[in-house]
């Protein structure tokens, strides 16, 4: 598999690239939009994995611009900050898969090879999350999903999506700063 990986993070990126070429699969990496577009064009890859946060830059953005230049390139979204609602837009946009991180390898291979659906401990069959069964929601994460729907729904608009949640702008920034709540 010609595999693409667009990460901002050099350390991680470099070491998913080490890991999956000892695997026999042809690498090549990106660290932003300019550089990841340029690789779809010149190394024609099969996959992607496609960091969520890309420095100033959105991997949400970027993901139907590589499909349209690569339309049968499979891309796999991979984040720190999962929430169900960037996993249902990220599979609205084009991605065959929605993983967080810490994902293994191989974890971040099978999902790219199956095409199989599931991360962050949240499965998406047909574009609709669902907890797995026999678990319950914290209130803590059901706030921080709430908060990721309406910067969604605010295009990413800090300002806007403090004003809808009827919080400090800063108290939002500090909140979307920490990491997501676990189930």
């Amino acid at each position: 598999m010609r595999l693409l990986l667009v990460d901002d993070d050099e350390i991680f990126r470099n070491m998913l690239a080490r890991a999956s070429s000892h695997r026999g699969h042809e690498v090549a990496t990106a660290a932003d939009t300019a550089s990841a577009c340029a690789q779809v064009e010149v190394f024609a890859p099969d996959a992607c994995v496609l960091d969520l946060r890309l420095a100033q830059e959105s991997g949400l953005s970027l993901l139907p611009e590589l499909l349209a230049r690569a339309p049968g390139l499979r891309i796999l979204m991979l984040t720190g900050f999962s929430s169900i609602a960037t996993a249902v837009e990220a599979i609205k946009r084009g991605a065959v898969n929605y993983l967080a991180k810490p994902a293994t390898v191989d974890d971040i291979l099978r999902a790219l090879g199956e095409g199989a659906e599931t991360g962050a401990g949240v499965a998406v069959h047909g574009g609709q999350p669902q907890v797995p069964e026999g678990q319950d929601i914290s209130v803590d994460r059901l706030a921080w999903e709430h908060i990721q729907r309406v910067l969604l729904e605010e295009g990413g608009n800090i300002s806007s999506t403090a004003r809808r949640l009827g919080m400090h702008r800063r108290t939002l920034q500090r909140r979307l700063l920490k990491r997501p709540v676990v189930q």
